[in-house]
This record gives structure tokens, sequence and C-alpha cells, in this order.
């Protein structure tokens, strides 16, 4: 049979446009990133557009090709501005119906005219398809929706239509023509399968109240010169037609259900539609226009089609009104009196997300081109539906948290399911530890012995004290040295008293006796714990090591129940020996056994625990389902309308999460009933008179583990108290050790200065008494030889005469040593009012022109000067009243100076002094006239002539003949002395002479080596 002629939309054509060029220049300038990165990603995107424009009218092919683009062009709004701003891009395309050409810098001109051709596509490709197959009647039915709904997204979206194709009243127009040819197409796939014609009658109603109002729009767009004629005359042909089909399968359910008169007056009506439709068809041009879209055949098919219901129409109202004449005799109703008939639309719209349904979107789209570069609005729309994800998540897992809690707490209340294994194995099985138990033993053997520190501990106080006393021995012999030395050496000992150095050092000591005394106190108060707990320390230690855990336990709990009166043990043993279980002492039989309580129990409990895992494992599906679920997609199709329909989106993508609920929520019920069936029989079974009888019993066992944990719990608390006690205690030895070990060697390091310092301070007082000696030998035989002079009979050699009034004093005797001194005021028998030992001499005055001489230097073998004319006064220290003279310098003093109370003079060189500047002294002249003369002119001219001349001593002779030939000073002549500058005694220095040649570098030799002869 000839298939009914189908409108198809025709497509729009468009212009070559150029996308690369634009797209690059706004990533750089926007983006800021290299528009080289996406130069493939721009030329797929121009290529996916030359595709579109030569894509097939009637193929799948061609539908995929616009979809492609239309959907790479969603994903690029996301992310470009195509519009006069910004991107600007001139899309033209032609009227599908007028070609006239359109333009615009709009993308959705673009987009809605890539989607009218995605619905011209598909009427076409419902138009072309072979009906007389199911297949292809399946696929015409679904794309003529499809076409349709695609029209409807149009009208939806793109309000200002620029072309007339895509105005509001044109698009509507389509809509309706796609619905009622897919209407029909249902209709024919029912009369194929002949349904009831009062079906058949509503499908046809509908389709002609589809075609009536296509007649409409289309009559308008043909008086527009939009539509071509031959449309307009093919939608009045059809709506004729289905109008008529639509009585006449209503006039036969009429006359099935006997209403024959009716029946009759339908089938006039639509014999006139027919007749209508047929003279319609029957003007149809021969040849239509080729933007109609419609086959050649076109008019004559449709005339066949109306002439063969006509005659199906005619036949049967022959029939009907034979059969009322002659047997029913039923009254013809008149045509504007009969009901309309009932309508049933088959046919709908198929919305844009459900076009693909069942298929991979992104399979047909393709990948998106530009996913590198993000769009700000759906990341944010993406978070937000991660937070309504993870808001359901949440509350699902509190909920599942707090059902797991509740039945814990409930078992745990019931004390299940240990209570079942008591009542199982009998109250023996009690008597074992608890892991705290076995945590307390293996910690306490873990740790080191208690007892072994301690002696660590003991060993590091003895170092210490050792190192004390060692620091006191040290700074007690340095100090003891000092003060002999002092002793020895009075004030030459100038090394200051090591009391004084040393008080800090001897502060700390006593300081740190002191700790150590307190820390000894502390130690004695941690042994007293050892002792009082070394038992348990002990016990727990051993059980540990041999894995005799249980063992102790057991045993301690042995002892406790043991320490309990022996009555109740007696009378125990009396009836009958060991305690039969409960389990064998079911002996009635009139109640259930406990042996079947505790199993019905034990199976509410196997049920419990079922439905904790199973809400676990549906928790964690749910958790997954939430991590892989993404509706990036969905909201980039949906991208236009999210901002309205936000929450509507995600509340229907939250619904997959629904069934998961469902299943936690039964299980919580679930769980609920279980928990009070076995509270019941739980409480059933503690109620019965063999456990009761056996309760005592139980508690006391109780009581006595409960001794026992507190016994070992409060051991071990104590171990852990000793043990931070002892580990404090090893800190604080090791820090005092470092401590006093570096006060060691502040002491060592003090007295090894001490003994450097005296060291070097008895080199200098043996070197200091040397000289002194060697002075003093000088002295005394200036002394002898000078007494030998004046004691010689011989007259002297004739002298210069002396000048008038200027009479030659002898030299004053000098003293350089600090022992002759020390000597000279402990033996000093000379007074002012002794008379001058040698004679007095008178000296002739005699002017020489203001010059006086010296005497020449008498010849070797002379012994005595003869008097030459003048006298020399002798010798009387006495005349002078007490006449400063020089004292004894310090063991310190190299060098002497001329100031203070002495007299302004020469002073004797030191005795390491082997050489002599040149220039001119006024003491250097003995022996030597001339010189003499020289000098004294020099001190004419200078107007000065020093008081009291006293020539220097001759170079030292032999050593001195003894201390009778020595002068002696009185201790007032000298001015006051600084301490340490004392003299020391003729004997001290004697005993130091022998010394003078034995003198050792400190680095060398230990000076205080030879202080071991008088220790």
């Amino acid at each position: 049979m000839t298939q009914s002629p189908m409108i198809s939309v025709p497509l729009k054509a468009t212009n070559e446009i150029d996308w690369i060029t634009p797209l690059k220049s706004y990533i750089q300038n926007t983006y800021g990133d290299d528009p080289e990165r996406y130069a493939e990603e721009c030329a797929t995107l121009n290529r996916l557009r030359q595709d579109m424009r030569g894509a097939g009218k009637d193929s799948t092919a061609g539908r995929d090709l616009l979809y492609r683009y239309y959907g790479q062009l969603e994903l690029l709004d996301l992310r470009f501005p195509i519009d006069e701003q910004h991107i600007k891009i001139s899309f033209t395309w032609f009227d599908a119906f007028t070609h006239k050409p359109t333009s615009q810098y709009s993308l959705a001109f673009e987009k809605a005219s890539i989607i009218f051709n995605i619905s011209a596509v598909l009427s076409c490709h419902a138009a072309h398809q072979s009906r007389s197959e199911e297949s292809g009647l399946k696929s015409a039915y679904h794309s003529f929706q499809a076409s349709a709904g695609m029209f409807t997204y149009i009208n939806e979206n793109f309000l200002h239509a620029p072309s007339a194709d895509l105005s509001r009243d044109t698009v509507k127009t389509l809509i309706n023509i796609t619905l009622a040819q897919a209407q029909e197409v249902f209709l024919e796939k029912q009369i194929a399968d002949n349904k009831k014609v009062g079906l058949l009658a509503k499908l046809s109603s509908q389709a002609a109240s589809l075609y009536g109002q296509a007649v409409e729009g289309v009559q308008e767009n043909v008086n527009k010169a939009i539509f071509e004629k031959v449309w307009l005359m093919m939608v009045q042909v059809k709506a004729d037609l289905m109008g008529s089909m639509a009585q006449y399968y209503q006039a036969l359910a009429d006359d099935d259900a006997n209403s024959h008169g009716v029946a009759i007056a339908r089938l006039q009506v639509a014999q006139d539609l027919a007749k209508e439709a047929h003279r319609i068809a029957s003007n149809f041009p021969g040849s239509v226009p080729a933007s109609s879209n419609l086959t050649a055949d076109c008019g004559p098919v449709l005339v066949e089609i109306t002439k063969r219901h006509l005659a199906a129409v005619q036949a049967k109202l022959r029939e009907l009104s034979k059969d009322n004449d002659f047997i029913y005799h039923q009254p013809v109703p008149p045509e504007a009196s009969v009901a309309a008939v009932a309508k049933l639309p088959a046919a709908k719209p198929i919305p844009v997300s459900e076009l693909y349904a069942g298929q991979d979107i992104q399979r047909i789209t393709g990948p998106d081109l530009f996913a590198k570069i993000i769009p700000l609005a759906v990341t944010e729309s993406a978070s937000l539906y991660d937070e309504e994800k993870a808001k359901l998540v949440r509350a699902e897992t509190e909920r599942v948290d707090t059902a797991n809690s509740e039945m814990a707490a409930s078992l745990d209340y019931l004390r299940l399911p240990g209570a079942l294994q008591i009542l199982k194995g009998g109250f023996d099985q009690e008597t074992f530890p608890d892991e705290d138990f076995r945590t307390w033993c293996v910690d306490v053997a873990d740790h080191e012995n208690p007892a072994s520190i301690f002696d660590a501990l003991r060993t590091q106080r003895e170092a210490i004290v050792a190192i004390l006393d060692r620091s006191t021995k040290l700074l007690d012999t340095e100090e003891s040295v000092c003060e002999k030395m002092r002793s020895k050496y009075e004030g030459d000992w100038t090394q200051q008293p090591s009391s004084r150095l040393t008080t800090t050092l001897r502060t700390d000591i006593q300081r740190y006796r002191e700790a150590l005394d307190e820390a000894s106190r502390s130690d004695g108060q941690l042994a007293a714990k050892l002792r009082q707990n070394d038992g348990e320390f002990e016990e727990m230690r051993s059980a540990a090591e041999r894995g005799e855990i249980d063992a102790l336990f057991q045993r301690a709990v042995s002892r406790v129940r043991g320490g309990q009166s022996g009555s109740v043990s007696s009378a125990a043993a009396a009836a009958g020996g060991a305690e039969p279980n409960l389990l064998d002492a079911d002996f009635d039989e009139g109640e259930p056994s406990v042996v079947d309580q505790i199993a019905r129990i034990e199976d509410i409990l196997k049920k419990l625990n079922l439905i904790k895992r199973e809400r676990m494992q549906v928790l964690k599906d749910l958790k997954d389902k939430a991590h892989e679920d993404d509706i990036t997609q969905i909201l980039i199709l949906n991208k236009k309308s999210i901002a309205n329909y936000e929450q509507q989106l995600f509340q229907s993508e939250l619904e997959k999460y629904r069934p998961y609920q469902n299943r936690l929520v039964q299980a919580t019920h679930k769980q609920a009933a279980l928990m009070k069936e076995l509270t019941a029989k739980f409480n059933q079974l503690l109620q019965d008179r063999r456990v009761r009888s056996e309760q005592s019993k139980y508690e006391s066992i109780q009581r006595q583990r409960a001794a026992v944990v507190h016994k070992y719990k409060r051991a071990y608390q104590e171990f852990l108290d000793l043990e931070a006690g002892l580990q404090s205690a090893k800190r604080w030895y090791g820090e005092m050790r470092q401590t006093v070990e570096s006060l060691q060697k502040n002491v060592e390091a003090f007295v090894d200065n001490r003994r450097s310092e005296g060291a070097q301070l008895l080199s200098k007082i043996e070197q200091d008494r040397a000289a002194s000696k060697s002075a003093q030998a000088a002295l005394e035989q200036e002394r002898l030889r000078g007494l030998m002079e004046r004691m010689s009979m011989e007259p002297p050699p004739p002298t210069s005469p002396q000048p008038a009034g200027r009479p030659k004093m002898p030299p004053a005797p000098l003293s350089f040593g600090s022992s002759s001194s020390s000597h000279h005021n402990n033996n000093n028998t000379t007074t002012n009012n002794t008379p001058s030992l040698y004679p007095t001499t008178t000296t002739t005055t005699t002017d020489f022109s203001a010059q006086y001489q010296l005497p020449s230097s008498p010849p070797p073998n002379q012994t005595s000067y003869p008097h030459q004319g003048y006298s020399q006064p002798a010798y009387n220290p006495g005349a002078h009243g007490r006449i400063p003279g020089p004292a004894s310098p310090p063991p310190t003093q190299l060098t002497f100076g001329m100031g203070g109370a002495l007299r302004p003079g020469p002073a004797s060189p030191p005795p390491t002094q082997t050489s002599f500047p040149p220039t001119p002294r006024t003491y250097s002249t003995y022996g030597n006239p001339a010189a003499q003369q020289q000098q004294q002119q020099q001190a004419a001219q200078q107007n000065y002539v020093p008081p009291g001349f006293v020539p220097p001593p001759p170079p030292p002779g032999p050593p001195p003949l003894g201390p009778q030939q020595t002068i002696h000073y009185n201790a007032n002549d000298y001015y006051h002395a600084k301490p340490h500058e004392r003299p020391v005694s003729g004997q001290q220095h004697q005993q130091q002479q022998p010394q003078q040649h034995q003198q050792y570098p400190p680095s060398t030799t230990d000076p205080w080596a030879d202080l071991s002869a008088w220790r």
C-alpha cells in the first residue's frame, strides 16, 4: 500500500567564516596564554563548521555532524563571548524558505540556525523513511517528535528572530506540522495492527486537530510568501482526511454500540470531509517547487489515498443505511448535532536532553576542544553541587554512626555477648585477665630494672663525690703551699692569698655537696617505694618474660579467693564437690532450656552484626558514587537555564542517591526491632531461676577479679611513678656529673695558674737576692780599701790645690742589697754621738782660677795617700744629722731614680748589666782627672754642682770578708717602703746566695719542688 507523503523542512544555507584568527587573538589578549597552544583546537572547530555545511538532509550522520558542531558551540559559549563587543565574527545565514541572507555577530544566531537545520534534517529523515517496515515506521515516529522538540527549543530560547524562518509563528507552525505527522505515523501503526476502532477514532481526531492548527499557520505564511502554496494544500488535505477518518472509525464504534442512527450521521460527515480532501488533492499541481521539499508524485498519491478512503466511507454508509432502513429504524440525527470525536495525543516534542537518550553524548559531540580553559560559571556550579553531595553524605554518615552507637551502647548495657560466654563456659573463664593487665605486665618487663638503675645512680654519686673531694684537696694544697711560702719569704712573697680567690669555687663545691645530700634523700624515697612494691614488680616482669601472664592472674585470683572464709568452701565441698555447669543443669522440662535461650539470643546477635555490616557497605557504596559523580556535561548542556533552575537540577541529580538512603533507613528500622526482641529474650534468660541461683557466685568472682586488677593497677601506677623518678634522677646525676667535671677543670686551671705564678715569683726573689748579695760584696771591698788607705802611714802624692771654700767630701757609704740592709737594721750600733772612726785633716785653700783638680791616680804600689797642703775632714755621718741615704731597692726594681727624699746622685747599675752607654757620667771619673776636670767645666757652665757628690763603687771584687766589716744603719734612716719591699736578713741572704746559680726556667723545672725539704 502506498504510504502517505510527508512534509520535510528545508535547511538553511550559510557562508564560510574563519574561527581561527579571532579565537587566537582573544586567547592571547584575555587569557594571557600562548595562542599557538590552541592552534589545533581552533582548526578543529573551523573544520567542524565546514563539515556542517555539507551535512546530508536525510541521514543520521548529517544530524550528528550538526549536533557535534552545536555541542562545541555550547562549550565555546562558556569561555568566549562572541558578540560585537568581544569576539566579532559575522555569521551569515540564508532563510530556509525565502533564501534571503541575514548577518549577525551573535553566537545565538549561529546556534539557532544550527538547531533549525537539525530539526530540518530530522524531519527530512522521518519523511523519507519506509513506513511499511516497522523499523522505518519507528524511526519516522521518533524523528518527527525530535524535530518538534528542536523547534520547541528554538521558540523557548531564542526570542528575537532575525529572519522569517526563525520567527515564533513560523516555528510554531512547523511544530504543529511535525507533531501532526508523528501522530499520523502512529495512527498508521495502529491501523496496521488492527487496533480497536474507538482507539483509532481518537488518534485520528488528534491528528486532524493538529493539522487543523497547522492550516492556520501555513495559510498565514503563504500569505506572507514564506511557505509554498503546495504546503497549504497538503496540510488541508491531511486535515480533512484525518477528520474523515476520525468520523469513520467513530461511526464503526457507534454501530458496534447499536447506535446505528448516530453511526450513519458520522459516516455522512466523514463522506463530506473525504470528498473535500479528494477535491483538494485532485487540484494538487503536477510539479512542485524544489523549495517545498515535496516529491513529484505527491499529488497523485494524495489523490489515490483520498479516493480509496472516500470509497470505503461510501460503502460503509450504504451498508449501515440499508441495515437501519430494514432492521433498526433508528432516526439519523443531523450532522450539526453529532458530537465531536474524543482526542488521544500520541506524539509530543522530545526535549534536547532526551534526543540522544541511552547514548553517550560525549561520543556524539566529541571532547571539549577548549577543556584547558576552565569556564568559571561551570566550575562554580559544580562546586555548589559538590557541596550538596557532601551534605548528603555527611547526613547519612551521621545516621549510620548514630545507629552503630546505639547498638553498641545497648549491647554494652546488656553485657552481651560476654554474658553468654560466661553462661556457656562457666564462671572459671572469667579468671583470665583482660588486655589492660597484659599491657601492664609487658610494659613493666620492657622497662629497665629499677635495681640496676639504683646501682648506676650510686656509682654516679660516688664519682661526683670523688671529683668534689679531689677539687677540695687541690684547693687546700695550693692554699697551704702559698701560706708556707709567705711565711718563708715574708714580705717578698707578694702572691695574693688564695682564700680570697677561691671563695666562689669553695662555695660551688659546698652547694654541690648540699645538692648531692638532697638527691640522696630523694633516692632514699624512691628506694623505699621500690621496696614496698618490689614483689609485684618482679611478678609482673617474670610473667611477661616467661609468657605466664594468665597464670599470674589466676594465681592472684586464687590467693584472693583462698583468703575468704573457709566455711563456704567446706560447705560446697560437702555438697558434692565440683559445681555443675549451667548447661548441664537443665532438668526442668516445663521451661525452655538455658541452651535454647542462649541460641536464640546468639541468633539475634548474628542478625544485628549482619545489619551493621550491610549498613556500612551501603554507606561505602554511597560515598564511592558521590566521589565519582560528575555532572559537568549536564551543567554545560543546561548552562543557559542553570541560573534559574540550579536547585531543581541539583535535586533531580541527587535523586540517584535515593535508593542508598532508603536502604540505610530500612536497616535502621530493622535494627530497632531486633534490639527490642533481644532485650526481651535476654531479660527472660536472666529471670530464669537456674541463672539467678548463680548470680551470687558470679558477683563474688567479679569482686575477686576487681580486687586483683586494682592491686596490680596500683602497682603499675607506682612503677610508672618510680620509673619517672629514676629517669629524672639519671638525668640529674648526668647533668651534675658534667657540672662538677667543669668545676674540676676550673679548679685545676686555677691551681695551675697559681703554681705558674708562684714559680715565677720564686725565681724573681732568687734573682733579686743574688743581685743584692753581689752589690754587698762590692761595697764591703770598697770599705776595706778605704780603711786601708786611711790607716796607711805613707804620705799621699801631691795633688792639685782645691778651690777655696770647696772641701772635698769623702764618698758616703752605699748599701744596695736588701739582705745587708736588713742586717744593718738588726745590728746597728752607730748613733749621732759616736765619734768619727777616721782622723780629721785640714785642707789648704788655694785659688786655681775657679778650677779644682782631683788628685791623680796613685801608683799601683801605693797603699796610702800623702797629705799635700789641704786637709780633709774625717767621715763623720753623725755630723750631718739624719741625712737621708739610699735604702735597699725592692726585689722587683732594676733601675734607680733620683727623687723623693733622696739626694740626687748616681746609683749603681744592676748586676746583670755588662755594658754601659757612651754618654758622659759625672760619677765615672774614678782614676781619670782629665775627665773629671772636663765634667767640672761642664757643670760650671750649667751653673749647677751636684751637692753631696758620691763616687760609684769599684767593680765587683772578691766576696765580703764578713759581717763585721759592714756599716749598720738604723731602720729609721729608711723611707717607708712597701710591705713587699722589706729586706731580708743576712742569714737569708747567705742561704739564697748558693741558689744564685741554680735558677731554672718555669717551663723546665718546677720551682716548688724545693719545698719538700721544709714541708
